[in-house]
């Protein structure tokens, strides 16, 4: 008998995409659980070792944010798919706040959930590494996740950070957004359509902005992508 490719839990209430979303996967070649509730939810992540949780948003007794902040307290490197409503930004960014490492908008393609389990699950465990480097005054550290400007201190995601990393080994090159999907997140298929890498950059620009002010650090190059700005 052939060996599942990966373990997946999914929590979502509704029967219908419930089922829909454990056949396509064991069709896949996945071995997959599902559970209607939140608080269930919650506990089988948690008891059991599973390579990837899709959780959807509202669930009974415990939302899908809820969910998945407690998971990451638990289990950091546990990776975590969250589905939303379609079209609602709102969702998708506190989707990645709660910890979430991909989404995928109701209603869905299988293409679309497909390529991103096979992308998340290919990251998983797997990082730029744990560099150090120094851009533009800052310190980002890669172990801590943690970025140091003068006395000011800010916390960044492994993604965030990554993407620092990425774009410092790039520094004079542009990154368009294809090769950012490839590279960091690990997208077979880059022609996905995702708001991803603008949600990442809009969070990523905040933060380092409330590190060192206005001072221009990740430009966009319209139509091309983005590259950090050049240091004096």
């Amino acid at each position: 008998m052939k060996k599942p490719k990966a373990s997946i839990l999914v929590v979502e209430d509704d029967v219908a995409i419930l089922q829909g979303l454990l056949d396509v996967l064991v069709f896949n070649g996945y071995e997959a659980a599902g559970v209607e509730d939140g608080g269930e939810g919650l506990e089988k992540a948690l008891a059991e070792r599973h390579d990837l949780i899709i959780l959807d948003v509202m669930l009974p007794t415990l939302d899908g944010f809820t969910i998945s902040k407690k998971i990451r307290k638990e289990k950091p490197n546990q990776a975590i798919i969250i589905l939303t409503a379609k079209g609602s930004e709102d969702d998708i960014i506190s989707g990645f706040r709660a910890g979430a490492d991909d989404y995928v908008s109701k209603p869905f393609s299988l293409r679309e959930l497909m390529v991103r389990v096979e992308a998340v699950l290919r990251r998983a465990g797997k990082t730029l590494g744990d560099e150090q480097i120094h851009s533009h005054g800052i310190f980002f550290d890669g172990k801590t996740l943690m970025a140091t400007y003068n006395e000011g201190v800010i916390e960044l995601t492994r993604r965030e950070m990554d993407i620092i990393l990425y774009l410092h080994r790039k520094k004079d090159q542009i990154v368009s957004k294809k090769e950012l999907l490839t590279e960091v997140w690990n997208y077979a298929d880059p022609d996905i359509e995702t708001r991803t890498v603008d949600i990442h950059m809009l969070k990523l620009r905040k933060k380092i902005s409330s590190l060192i002010g206005d001072i221009p650090f990740i430009l966009t190059v319209r139509g091309e992508g983005y590259r950090l700005e050049p240091e004096q």
